[in-house]
């Protein structure tokens, strides 16, 4: 065996003994850290991402005057790893009073960093001895995948109260999204026979040429008198359930000075089970969205109805508990839960109108 060789092996098994530390400190983010534990602000965490950059670019200028000696790339992993390790706990211990919704934010973002740092140290062993070129012109690139995931962690949610908001936010924009498909439902044509022979004549050879044009928004979404009656109702809603949704945000966003500082696993709770029911209320409002396309199913859109009211009353009752009442806030819950019981009515008389004509038809027919 030749002296690269050796030397190709002693780097590989230092570099799995590296590996096999960082996977068992890793392990320390699936556990929650006690109380007692000082915590660690985010800022050093960001302070010591920037040290595990700056090794980034050490093992990177290694590679850029030719091909480094073996003592050199196990010096430099060595210290690479001890500062990765360093980054690791600091994180562990800017978990403590920490909810699962920033814990699972600082958990992705520390992984980015070591998945991205083991790539960059394996390449860096494994062009050791190596002829391949392009393998070595791809190292500045993959410095710039580390540089990237430790950048990120400025972008982390320093508190529970901003990881949750922006978490609040996400489903505040996709229930935005749901309003504005609403809003394009339209009603079916009155008198579908009024066209002139002409246009008809024009339409008709045209759809030959269209039939694979077609997609699927231009299908089913006419709506009957009836059923845009129901949809302009359920429009209500949905738009009450954003004004819900941005008086939460503010509320909580505010909620910072109404902590108490010797209650702090209430108050982190209270924002989680608030987080809960504001997903609850973008998940009925996407299945409202559904409910509209006809043929209109009336007992699905009051299932989501009676499950939004419940969730409303739920989250109100919360932010009555813990927070002083908001002024913009309740009075939002309270105009949505009235806007569900009309569009309930609604669909009642729906129902009724339905059966009749069922009656009548069966009549017509007997």
């Amino acid at each position: 065996m030749g002296r690269t060789e050796r030397e190709n092996e002693q780097l590989t098994r230092v570099l799995n003994e590296h590996l096999n530390t960082i996977h068992e400190t890793l392990q320390l983010l699936d556990q929650t850290p006690a109380s007692s534990l000082g915590k660690v602000s985010w800022g050093e965490v960001i302070k010591m991402g920037d040290q595990v950059s700056k090794q980034a670019t050490i093992v990177g200028m290694l590679w850029t005057g030719g091909t480094p000696e073996a003592k050199q790339i196990e010096e430099n992993m060595t210290a690479y790893f001890n500062v990765l390790q360093g980054f690791i706990l600091l994180s562990h211990g800017s978990t403590v009073d920490t909810g699962p919704t920033l814990s699972s934010s600082i958990h992705v973002s520390v992984k980015q960093v070591v998945d991205s740092s083991f790539k960059l140290i394996m390449a860096s062993v494994s062009l050791y001895g190596s002829r391949n070129k392009a393998q070595q012109l791809s190292m500045p690139q993959i410095v710039g995948t580390v540089w990237e995931a430790c950048s990120a962690l400025k972008k982390v949610a320093p508190t529970n109260i901003t990881a949750i908001g922006r978490a609040m936010t996400q489903v505040a924009f996709s229930v935005r999204d749901v309003l504005r498909e609403m809003k394009e439902l339209k009603p079916a044509s009155c008198d579908p026979t009024s066209e002139s022979s002409d246009d008809a004549s024009t339409k008709a050879d045209g759809e030959a040429q269209n039939d694979d044009e077609i997609s699927m928004d231009d299908l089913g979404s006419d709506l009957s008198p009836e059923e845009m009656k129901i949809a302009h109702s359920a429009i209500g809603i949905v738009s009450e359930s954003l004004q819900v949704l941005k008086e939460l945000i503010r509320t909580i966003s505010g909620a910072e000075k109404l902590k108490n500082p010797d209650d702090k696993g209430n108050f982190v709770d209270s924002l989680e089970r608030l987080l809960k029911l504001s997903k609850g209320i973008g998940l009925q409002i996407d299945e409202l969205g559904a409910c509209l396309y006809p043929p209109q199913e009336v007992s699905a859109i009051k299932e989501v109805s009676e499950k939004l009211s419940s969730i409303i009353d739920e989250l109100q009752k919360e932010v009555e508990s813990f927070y002083d009442s908001p002024e913009a806030l309740i009075p939002a819950c309270t105009g949505l839960k009235s806007l569900l019981k009309r569009m309930e009515s609604e669909l009642d008389c729906s129902s009724v109108s339905e059966l009749e004509a069922k009656l009548q038809n069966v009549s017509v027919s007997n």
